[in-house]
């Protein structure tokens, strides 16, 4: 089953937002930063929170033809992420599956961390055993959330 992703790529477990499959365009994507999520272990209901961004600068080298470097906007690996933590992607690498779900869509990357750290102290993340995560750090001030 194919689910959005580049011509030819085949996401085998996709992202939910909504309970319903998350496959936007481009033009849809242009609007967002990124999105804070949960991942899920369908085998212990155990559960992950984090952020992650659409959009990664990469910078192309100087050339014959091109005299500076130039910094462009890519989409990012989302459609493949399963988290930055290390226990997550060895349970992922060993097989075991997980539900994707996305709880915000943010504008900012200000907005990516609040969203992120808000939602990680509201479920007591590092209190509880049925999360993985082990840390939480953010710092955030005020004018990166006042374009709402």
């Amino acid at each position: 089953m194919w689910h959005g992703g580049r011509v030819g790529e085949y996401v085998e477990n996709p992202w939910y937002y909504n309970d319903e499959v998350f496959d936007p365009d481009e033009d849809f994507l242009k609007s967002y930063v990124g999105f804070v999520y949960c991942l899920t272990n369908l085998t212990e209901n155990k559960k992950y929170i984090g952020k992650k961004l659409f959009w990664a600068s990469k910078i192309l080298p100087v050339t014959k033809t091109r005299l500076r470097r130039k910094r462009i906007k890519v989409e990012s690996n989302w459609k493949s992420y399963y988290g930055s933590s290390q226990a997550v992607t060895h349970l992922v690498e060993g097989g075991i599956h997980f539900r994707r779900d996305i709880i915000h869509l943010c504008k900012t990357k200000g907005e990516c961390s609040y969203y992120e750290a808000k939602e990680q102290f509201a479920q007591d993340v590092l209190l509880r055993d049925d999360f993985y995560n082990d840390f939480i750090g953010c710092k955030i001030h005020s004018k990166h959330l006042k374009y709402k």
